[in-house]
C-alpha cells in the first residue's frame, strides 16, 4: 500500500489526518509486553451480532474526559474484549486517574501481533493469535484487540491496523 505525502515531507512519511495519529506496528508485532497495574478508562459499546452500534458516541465521550483530565497518552491504545454478540468493553490507555469515569487497571504479560485488514477478518486473526501463542507453549486467558485508528483516518493512510493483544498464562 502506498502512503500519503506531501512537498514538505520525506517520500513514505505519513501525514496526519488531525483525528487519529498515524500508528506505526513496529513497536506492537511479535512482541511480549508486561503490565503492572497499567491505568485504564473503561466503557461499555453496544453492539447486534458484533457490530458495534455506538462506539463512535461512546469514545468521543471518554476522549473529551480524557482531555480535560490531561490523561492522553502520546500514542493512544484502545483495547477492546468483544466476547458477547450484544456488546464490547473498550479500555482507553490513560496516563493518570479521570474524573467521572470508570477507571480499571490490568496486569499481567500479554503476547502481541498485528493484523492489517478489515474488520471482517477478525475471527481469522483470532485463530491465528491461538496459534501463534501455542506456538511459543503459552495458553491465552483473555484476548482483546486494539483499534488503532477510526474507519476514516485508516481509509486515509491506507492500512487499518488491529493489535492482538492475548494476555497468557
Amino acid at each position: 500500500m502506498t502512503t500519503m505525502t506531501t512537498d514538505q515531507e520525506s517520500p513514505g512519511a505519513v501525514r496526519p489526518t488531525g483525528c487519529c495519529p498515524p500508528f506505526d506496528p513496529r513497536p506492537w508485532h511479535e512482541r511480549e509486553v508486561v503490565w503492572h497495574d497499567k491505568l485504564f478508562v473503561k466503557e461499555h459499546v453496544h453492539s447486534l451480532l458484533h457490530v458495534p452500534v455506538d462506539m463512535a458516541k461512546v469514545v468521543t465521550r471518554a476522549t473529551r474526559k480524557i482531555e480535560l483530565a490531561g490523561a492522553q497518552p502520546r500514542q493512544p491504545l484502545m483495547l477492546a474484549d468483544d466476547s458477547s454478540l450484544w456488546g464490547c468493553e473498550l479500555f482507553l490507555d490513560v496516563t493518570r486517574p479521570v474524573p467521572g469515569a470508570h477507571m480499571v487497571t490490568l496486569s499481567g504479560t500479554f503476547m502481541t501481533k498485528v493484523y492489517d485488514g478489515p474488520f471482517r477478518n477478525m475471527g481469522k486473526w483470532a485463530k491465528d493469535m491461538h496459534r501463534y501463542v501455542q506456538a511459543h507453549a503459552r495458553l491465552i486467558e483473555k484476548l482483546y484487540f486494539a483499534y488503532t485508528t477510526c474507519p476514516s483516518c485508516a481509509k486515509a493512510y491506507g492500512h487499518n491496523y488491529v493489535v492482538a493483544f492475548a494476555k497468557v498464562a
